[in-house]
């Protein structure tokens, strides 16, 4: 098939390119940045709001896996921007070049809107795939892990000094990159079972994993046993305020992300996994953990 993708260089966005390439799709890939010449890829150098680029990217395909979005931001207007504009105009070209298929990729966050802006903007996307009037499918992972994940990257470096700050209460599910990418490419095909849903994917352990838990085995794929510091809703939010005060823009705990960090459930609800005759996690989270741990050390980030 030709496919669509948005956020093809990001962290998600590589793995499930080269997962589609190795399936023998041809790939439409939106890009910030010039990319080299790749067989089988066709680059489009723009974001999610440059209509007339978006509407190139789209023509011709067969259906759009929108990856793309802003995790990060410092205000509710850069989520919204991200996210929410940007989901409508991929909408949009879809709609205009007649392309029938689209896989979103949102986030679990957006099962709880209230508690950050993040998770606010990701429900809205949603709303507006569920409007669209397109075949739609909807993904929401859960804490993704794998090689070149940034994000996670802190928790690695942390157990192998041997302290890791984790929320004090709560359990939260996780998935393998390599097991999301196979998952939105096997619902690209769409159906009766798959179409008009949303979807809640993990590494297929009932009850997630309780953050200690989730500290114990990072530590374990980095070959320590670190201290766990389990930090209150209050003492999440004044890490917080430190991080922001000490790295600014190059925060990774933001008081967005506190707030939500803080929830005690960040757990897929078991009847909203993908069927199985669909789609089934094959990487083991400790195996996957360690393999991750090796990469980061590969490339001289751990």
């Amino acid at each position: 098939m030709t496919i669509a993708i948005t956020g093809a260089t990001g962290f998600v966005g590589q793995t499930l390119l080269e997962t589609a390439l190795s399936q023998g799709h041809e790939i439409k890939a939106l890009v910030r940045r010039d990319q080299p010449v790749r067989e089988g890829v066709a680059w489009f150098r723009g974001d999610l709001a440059d209509k007339p680029v978006l509407g190139r990217l789209v023509a011709g395909a067969e259906a759009v896996i929108h990856v793309a979005g802003v995790v990060n931001a410092h205000d509710p207007a850069g989520f919204e921007q991200g996210n929410v504009a940007g989901t409508l105009n991929v909408i949009e070209a879809a709609v205009r070049a007649g392309v029938p298929r689209l896989v979103f990729v949102s986030s679990l966050s957006a099962r709880e809107p209230a508690l950050s802006a993040y998770g606010a903007s990701k429900h809205r996307a949603e709303r507006l795939v569920a409007a669209s009037g397109l075949d739609w499918t909807t993904v929401r992972p859960p804490a993704i892990y794998g090689p070149r994940d940034r994000e996670m990257l802190e928790l690695f470096r942390s157990a192998k000094w041997g302290v890791v700050p984790v929320p004090k209460e709560g359990s939260a599910s996780m998935i393998h990159v390599e097991d999301l990418a196979r998952l939105l490419l096997a619902l690209v095909p769409g159906g009766e079972h798959v179409t008009h849903r949303v979807f809640e994917p993990d590494d297929g352990r009932r009850g997630g994993w309780t953050h200690r838990e989730m500290a114990l085995a990072i530590g374990s794929a980095v070959g320590t046993r670190p201290m766990i510091l389990g930090l209150s809703p209050k003492a999440l939010l004044r890490a917080a305020r430190v991080d922001t005060a000490l790295r600014r823009s190059r925060a990774k705990l933001t008081l967005d992300r506190a707030r939500y960090f803080a929830h005690p459930d960040w757990v897929v609800s078991h009847g909203a996994r993908p069927p199985h005759a669909i789609w089934r996690p094959e990487i083991e989270t400790r195996d996957g953990l360690r393999a991750t741990a090796a990469w980061y050390r590969e490339q001289g980030w751990l």
